[in-house]
């Protein structure tokens, strides 16, 4: 049976090894987990999945494929051998449940009724107090109420208690390709950090004062140090405006990410391509501008730098002085993109268009290249990607 729904994780293109399927069989074979799909699902989920991520995938495998048995006698038949369910059973009965269950005949007689009204049965079943279901008072099902019952299946409310987890699919949205939210970015983000203490003395340091109380022969001796931060600096520059409107929600969502994660981070806005200036006030945006050339010098080359942008316009806005289709610029945009390139070592492009239409558009061939290659999609992967490019 595992080794189904080991094929299924890999068709679901979950990253499990053969590695973690034997950690399971090992895990079951110690009874971590018994007789509880709920309980079973976790563990699973546990050992096959390294990076939350893939929830969503192992979420969408794990139900296919237990949906797609037959019936649920096959699966009872595969993971629980009758000799094993009796004596587990009766392990777990008290005294007063084994004397409730002699009035079905036994053990033995009700888990034979079980199996009898599993053949019989060819459809789903909800109340009632005979067939195979959920919230009935039958014997054999879950969610309902009978003294004397074995619980099949996770479809009842098992009064109170998880009911098909798996169908829930709670971290759909951390997929790769799915459209990303603030939350997805950040765990995206988080690949570029690089921890130091600053700032007030505000944090207990345990080992601290562990350590200098100890020297005082247990005088107590309170030390405290700076908080832990993200000490990575990070300029940003959002292309603003034309065609970049249709993505407003995303770089958004972004920005505000980016607020969240980074301590020091600068933030520009520029149209279409960099030019002599910029602007932080889109309102006020002709009438209150940066140089460019200031903003080189004012921040250093420990700055990572992150463009923005969806790279698409004429190509002549990159090429040509005068290009800009806004204002006569005296200097081509590739001149001022090579002076970026050559300040800071570690600078990416964020494109919010998928990776797939970048080369039907000849300007965006030429950011490419003048950013050599370093374009990423707006993805969570895309991002994750990046982040790890600038954190080398």
């Amino acid at each position: 049976m595992l080794l189904g729904l080991f094929n299924e994780m890999r068709a679901a293109k979950v990253p499990v090894s053969v590695r973690e399927l034997l950690d399971l069989i090992n895990a079951l074979k110690h009874h971590v987990v018994f007789a509880d799909m709920d309980e079973f699902y976790y563990l699973a989920r546990t050992v096959m999945v390294k990076d939350e991520r893939h929830f969503d995938k192992f979420d969408r495998a794990f139900g296919a494929y237990f949906k797609g048995l037959e019936n649920l006698n096959q699966l009872i038949e595969a993971m629980i051998p009758d000799d094993w369910l009796r004596k587990e059973f009766e392990r777990m009965l008290t005294e007063e449940e084994k004397a409730k269950i002699q009035t079905l005949g036994g053990l033995d007689k009700l888990i034979e009724e079980f199996k009898k009204r599993l053949e019989e049965q060819k459809e789903r079943h909800e109340g009632g107090n005979k067939w195979v279901g959920t919230g009935g008072t039958s014997p054999f099902g879950s969610g309902g109420f009978n003294p004397e019952g074995i619980r099949v299946g996770e479809a009842g409310k098992r009064q109170g208690k998880a009911v098909k987890v798996w169908d829930q699919r709670e971290y759909k949205n951390l997929d790769d390709q799915v459209e990303l939210g603030t939350r997805n970015i950040k765990v995206a983000l988080r690949r570029l950090r690089k921890f130091a203490r600053q700032g007030a003395h505000d944090e207990l340091d345990i080992d601290g004062t562990i350590d200098h109380t100890a020297k005082d022969a247990g005088l107590l001796n309170i030390q405290m140090r700076p908080e832990r931060r993200n000490a990575v600096k990070l300029l940003l520059l959002f292309d603003i405006g034309g065609s970049m409107d249709a993505h407003i929600k995303v770089c958004e969502e972004l920005f505000s990410a980016c607020r969240t994660e980074f301590k020091h981070l600068e933030y520009y806005y520029f149209h279409n391509c960099i030019y002599e200036s910029v602007w932080k006030n889109n309102m006020r945006r002709t009438s209150e501008r940066t140089s460019t050339l200031d903003l080189l010098h004012k921040y250093g080359p420990d700055y990572k730098v992150i463009f923005v942008g969806d790279a698409a316009m004429a190509p002549y806005e990159i090429t040509q002085p005068g290009g800009s289709v806004e204002h006569w610029n005296e200097e081509a945009g590739y001149v001022w993109m090579q002076r970026f390139m050559e300040k800071y070592k570690k600078l990416i492009w964020i494109n919010p268009y998928p990776k797939d239409a970048w080369e039907y558009t000849s300007s965006t061939k030429l950011i490419r290249e003048l950013v050599e290659d370093k374009m990423y999609p707006l993805t969570l992967q895309g991002l994750e990607d990046g982040m790890k490019y600038l954190s080398k």
